[in-house]
């Protein structure tokens, strides 16, 4: 029996849709794990908000730098050609529509693109604003990676968002553990991982899903 994408899996599948060339901001957690399955080939070049262009892989053993961390405070290493610059001047790439892309992870999506991922709003929660309003508004595109459900299995993925937003109608392709969902003009299932099925997916969403896979899952 074929089974859904663990964490690598997800970072893996978004890795295969980031073009040839682009800028691209990987938002902390989960996100950062795209920067291990990229194609130096490709070309891709990874902004970080701390102040980095030019981001490599996480970094580990003999390679550990304390002083070369990315926005979530993960050693990572640098390319060819890296530069280092200020926070503002960061901040000033992220707003200015510099960026082709940004990967952000999500407390949850809503199926027009609403994105909440900073505060749960919940009383004694601790909020983490970061650069993601920046990234969502300013990038070109903004794809969201996440588990479909949470610990109590509620979907993250819903009709709208019951958590404070971090943009508005900002997201248009949602990578998950058992599916790929694209969200543009309504919500549709390009891709199903394991042994699930739009059919599932519908009932676990409750949302109207427009079924874009081949007639068969993929494994």
């Amino acid at each position: 029996m074929s089974t859904a994408l663990d964490r690598d899996g997800i970072a893996r599948r978004v890795a295969q849709d980031i073009p040839r060339g682009a800028y691209v901001n990987l938002g902390i957690g989960m996100p950062t794990k795209v920067s291990d399955y990229l194609d130096v080939e490709h070309d891709i070049t990874l902004h970080t908000e701390n102040g980095m262009l030019g981001m490599g892989p996480e970094a580990h053993g003999d390679e550990i730098d304390p002083d070369l961390i990315n926005a979530g405070k993960v050693p990572v290493t640098e390319a060819p050609g890296a530069s280092y610059f200020h926070h503002a001047d960061s901040f000033a790439m992220m707003r200015g529509g510099h960026l082709d892309l940004c990967v952000l992870g999500a407390f949850q999506v809503s199926g027009t693109g609403d994105l909440a991922n900073w505060h749960t709003g919940k009383p004694g929660a601790i909020p983490a604003v970061g650069g993601a309003m920046d990234l969502a508004i300013g990038a070109k595109q903004t794809f969201v990676m996440m588990e479909l459900l949470t610990r109590d299995g509620a979907s993250k993925l819903v009709r709208e968002c019951t958590y404070p937003l971090t943009g508005v109608g900002c997201v248009s392709r949602v990578y998950t553990d058992l599916a790929v969902f694209d969200l543009v003009d309504g919500v549709s299932v390009s891709e199903t991982f394991g042994d699930t099925t739009v059919s599932s997916l519908r009932e676990l969403t409750g949302l109207e899903l427009r079924d874009a896979t081949a007639d068969s899952p993929v494994g």
